[in-house]
Formats: C-alpha cells, structure tokens, sequence
C-alpha cells in the first residue's frame, strides 16, 4: 500500500541547470534558423509583390468571403505566430484552469504534483504580447473582418453578414477584448501564485482559502473568455461561418493539451530523479485524465461535425468541405492525422489500468496529443488565413521550435522558484498517500 512507503523528503529544489539552458538555446537557435530558411524560401518562390486570390477549392463561399484580400508570403509567416501564439496561450492558462478547479473540489492527489500546473501560466504575458503584435502588423491580412470596405453600403465590397456583427467584430472592441482575456487570466494566476508562495512560508489555511476563493473566482471568468477567445482568436478568420460548439470545442482542444503537457513534465522529472513523492497512483490518474478529456474532446468535435453534416446547410458545411477537399486536398492529410492523434491513438494506448501507470506509455499518450492538437489548430487556422498557400516546411517547424522552446524555459524558470512540493499545503498527508 502506498501508505506504508517512505515519504521521500519535502525539501526538494528544481535545478535549472546550464545544461538545460544550452540545450533550449540551440533549440531556439535552430527555430530561428529555420524559420529564416523557410521565409527566404517563401519570399524568393512567391516574390513578395506576388498577389494570388485564394481560390476555395469547395466552393461554397461568396466572393468577397473567399478572396478578401491578395495573398503575400508574409501571411504564411504571420499565420504561423499567430497559430502558434494561440496553441501556446491555452496550453499556458490550462495550468491555471487544472489548479482552479482542484481547489474547487478541495481535491489533494493533485497537490504531489501542483507546482507544475502552477508554473504554466507564467508564459502567458509573452503570449499576449505575440498576439496584440500580430493582430496590428498583419491583422488585415489574417482577418477580413478588418477592412472597412466591408461596412460602407456604397462600396462593392459591402457585407451585409459581417456588417450584421460589427457590434462584436470591431478593432477598439475586440483589442479590448484580448487584453482583458490575458490581463485576467494573469493577474488571478499571479495571486494564486502568491497564496501559493506565502502557505510554504507562514503555513496555516488562510492562504489555502484565500486560493479556493480566488480558483473559483477563475473559474467564472474563464467559462466566459474561453468560449468568447475561442471565436475570437481562431472563428473570427472564417468570418461568415459560425458554430455554437466552438468554444466548448477549442476550450476541450486546450485542456487535453495542457493535461498532457503536465503529465509529459511529470514523468519527466520523476525520470530525473525529482518528484520522489509522485507515485503511480498519481500517474494512473493523470491517465485517466487525459483518457476522459480525449473522450470528450472528440465527443464535442463530433456532435459539432454531425450537426453541421446532417443539416447540409452550405454556410456551415463550407468549413469542413475547405478542410477536406478544398485547396487541392492540402489539407486533408492534417484533418486526418488530428483524429488519428488526438483521438484513436491516445484512446486504444491508455484503455488499460496498467498503460496509464507505465512511464513510456504515458509519455506516448502525452506526445500523441500534444502534436495532434497542434494539427487541430493548424486545421482550424490555415485554411482561412492562407488558403492554398499552406503545407508544411522549414517555417512551421522552426516556428514550433521558437515558441516550445520559450514555454520549456518559462516553465522551468518558475519551477526552480519555489520548492518542488507545497510542503505546507493543507491536503499534503492526503497527497503523499495517495492510493488508487
């Protein structure tokens, strides 16, 4: 029984050794690197003055709707920060999401491994910044809700369905709405992390209930960002489409990634030799996690894709006939290797109680979702910022590399802030003897 074991000792420091830092500059390096091969390849094939109308290759949208604007190699480039600005945003508040609803349910098996989700969302200032940056440098190019022509009845590119939302699509509004999402986010994470930070020092409960206060205080807020980021960072490209599951649908994408991204850095620092106290009763949960929430995300995206396939109503079926046979299938492959990943591999690898206890096995599970969620936003972001200029080359991987390799070192950064164990958290005796 679990609670017969030793308890390894409480004081253990995360080391952010010279070695680790060398090893996520050279990563970075070569992102940089590659992203900058992949920009001179695509400035010197399309030319930068090169203009192309993307044709939708499924034929369903009006004109002005498939055609908003002349294509520039640039918005390869600025689709991809932008895609990876938005992966890397949920990935970061989802270790903010996890700890909320913990303290919620006043939970202590997760308390052997908090520190990890509690580091997360550190890299969420960064992220904001890349999108604010991206949205002013090439928001006419990645949304065509940007352009006034839309709204003036006397232009011919007049729009009567984005005109119908400009109440919610308009530039002082929708900024608004970003530095909100992030500035919320950030600042009750920031005074979770506090809380956090004082219980190791002073002990007691205060600090602990002060944290569920503030955890569900989270929790309201992002019920609502989630589902209204979600339409506008990914369901306000593809303006004239429109889905009610769409922010149950990202919000679902984000929190397997982000359950993944935590199993993937426990197993990895227990291989290290840290987290001693993390025994495979916490790894059979943590399985079970990302099992039940890959269930439910492929549950959400069939209910959605159902719906829309079984009404056959042409301004909705547009979206999925673009992704599977639009743009000369370019996107077919990815729309396929997303289910694959992200929903068949990970379900048939963790069915069993002894897969989610193995290391390997987890570390599989976590990988295979990781990378086929960053293909579900590739999916859902490409297609209708670049349309048939999309694929994948040198700029994609370096750009993965670039924004991975600033999560790693934000997360490993605030890891060796604090004690790798809340040594003075109330459900501590509860955690440590966690038995499954």
């Amino acid at each position: 029984m679990a609670s017969a074991h030793a308890i390894p000792s409480l004081d253990e420091e995360f080391e952010f050794t010279a070695e680790s830092k060398r090893r996520i500059m050279i990563s970075l390096g070569v992102g940089v690197a590659l992203v900058a091969i992949g920009a001179y390849l695509l400035a010197s094939g399309a030319g930068s003055h090169e203009t192309h109308v993307a044709a939708h290759g499924a034929g369903g949208h009006e004109a002005h709707e498939g055609a908003h604007h002349a294509y520039k190699w640039t918005n390869r480039l600025w689709a991809n920060v932008w895609l990876n600005a938005i992966y890397f945003t949920g990935a970061s508040v989802i270790g903010m999401f996890f700890m909320s609803y913990n303290y919620l349910a006043q939970a202590g098996w997760s308390v052997a491994f908090k520190r990890i989700p509690e580091a997360m969302p550190a890299y969420l200032p960064f992220m904001g910044v890349v999108v604010l940056a991206v949205f002013f440098i090439a928001g006419h190019d990645l949304f065509h809700w940007t352009h006034p022509g839309l709204y003036d009845k006397a232009s011919p590119e007049f729009d009567p369905i984005i005109n119908g939302k400009k109440g919610f699509l308009n530039t002082p509004f929708y900024l608004t709405r970003i530095i909100l999402y992030f500035a919320l986010w950030y600042g009750l994470w920031r005074m979770l992390r506090n809380f956090s930070l004082q219980e190791d020092l002073y002990g007691g409960t205060d600090y602990y209930e002060k944290s569920i206060k503030f955890g569900t205080a989270f929790l309201l807020v992002f019920g609502v960002t989630s589902s209204t980021s979600a339409w506008d960072f990914v369901m306000s490209i593809d303006t004239h489409w429109f889905s009610t599951m769409f922010g149950w649908y990202t919000l679902a994408s984000w929190h397997v990634t982000g359950l993944a991204i935590i199993t993937l850095t426990v197993v990895t620092l227990r291989e290290q030799g840290y987290l001693k106290w993390v025994n495979e009763s916490h790894l059979h949960d943590l399985g079970k996690f990302m099992f039940a929430f890959t269930i439910f995300w492929t549950y959400v995206w069939f209910a959605q894709f159902m719906l829309i396939y079984y009404a056959n109503l042409p301004e909705e079926t547009i979206y999925y006939r673009e992704r599977f046979s639009g743009y000369g299938g370019i996107y077919k492959a990815p729309f396929l290797v997303n289910l694959l990943l992200c929903f068949v591999f990970p379900f048939l690898i963790l069915m069993t109680r002894d897969a989610k206890r193995t290391n390997i096995i987890l570390k599989l599970a976590a990988w295979c979702i990781i990378v086929g969620h960053y293909f579900d936003f590739y999916n859902n972001i490409m297609p209708g910022t670049v349309g048939e200029h999309g694929g994948f080359g040198p700029l994609e991987f370096g750009m993965i590399l670039i924004f991975a390799s600033g999560f790693v070192w934000s997360l490993y950064s605030q890891l060796s802030k604090a004690n790798l164990i809340p040594k003075n958290h109330p459900m501590l005796e509860e955690t440590l003897h966690h038995d499954i």
